[in-house]
């Protein structure tokens, strides 16, 4: 199908962390299916409306009631993912975090949009009680996404079926976000699911990695906390997000693309 509209809801995925700049703007994967999906409907629009460390209610609250508005109906694609920031803070619930997503994807499937869903990777190909933790907690999550999405007839989009995605070698150097090509990949993977051209070999492996030093391994290791870790616990103790005064890339429908 040629859609006519894009829209995407949620947090730092969806906005594009942490991919190429373009503009100013990390790109991302949902830029990159805009380039696609525009040459496939003269009248398509772009809007993304995702914004990084935003929670499942802050997006049902400040990003949902937003593109409801702009869905003109079957040909409009809305894209809603949200709850892995919910999952990794530590106070955590699960009977509360679900609920909530599954209430927004029923309010956004009724607006008779085609909505697309995702799952978040359970095994990113980080070590340690703490990735432990957050994986039992995403896997517990993602049956609540497959189960809504089924519900709804939603296309879902299942990074856990593809067993190479566990490559950390995917993720930028905060061992958080996906690298451009852990974006373009899924730009692939999303574009084969919505029928629109597509590489195909973004299910090619990548070749085996070389062993590290381990003196070197834990040198980055210590860079990257201090670098990454430590503000977020900072951030967490102050009550404080990295979305925190930051607005949506394109909050309201744009040509696309710009440049």
């Amino acid at each position: 199908m040629a859609f006519q509209r894009f829209i995407v809801c949620g947090d730092s995925y969806s906005e594009g962390m942490t991919d190429e700049v373009i503009d100013g703007k990390y790109r991302g994967w949902a830029d990159r299916v805009a380039d696609v999906m525009t040459t496939a409907h003269p009248d398509f629009t772009y809007v993304n409306l995702a914004v990084r460390g935003k929670l499942i209610a802050q997006v049902v609250q400040g990003q949902v009631p937003v593109a409801l508005k702009l869905v003109t109906g079957k040909e409009t694609l809305v894209s809603f993912h949200a709850g892995a920031n919910d999952a990794l803070r530590p106070g955590y619930q699960a009977s509360i975090a679900i609920p909530l997503y599954q209430d927004a994807v029923r309010l956004i499937a009724k607006s008779g949009a085609t909505l697309m869903l995702f799952t978040v990777l359970e095994n990113t190909g980080n070590k340690g009680r703490g990735s432990e933790i957050w994986e039992k907690r995403f896997s517990e999550f993602n049956q609540g996404v497959r189960a809504v999405g089924a519900e709804v007839g939603a296309i879902v989009v299942d990074a856990n079926q593809e067993k190479f995605f566990s490559d950390r070698r995917f993720l930028a150097f905060d061992r958080l976000h996906l690298n451009a090509e852990g974006h373009k990949r899924c730009a692939d993977a999303v574009l084969e699911r919505i029928g629109l051209p597509f590489d195909p070999s973004w299910r090619t492996p990548l070749p085996p990695a070389r062993k590290t030093p381990w003196v070197i391994e834990k040198a980055i290791t210590v860079v990257w906390f201090v670098t990454f870790a430590l503000p977020w616990v900072v951030r967490r103790l102050m009550g404080k997000s990295s979305g925190d005064g930051r607005s949506a890339k394109y909050p309201t429908p744009v040509k696309w693309p710009l440049r």
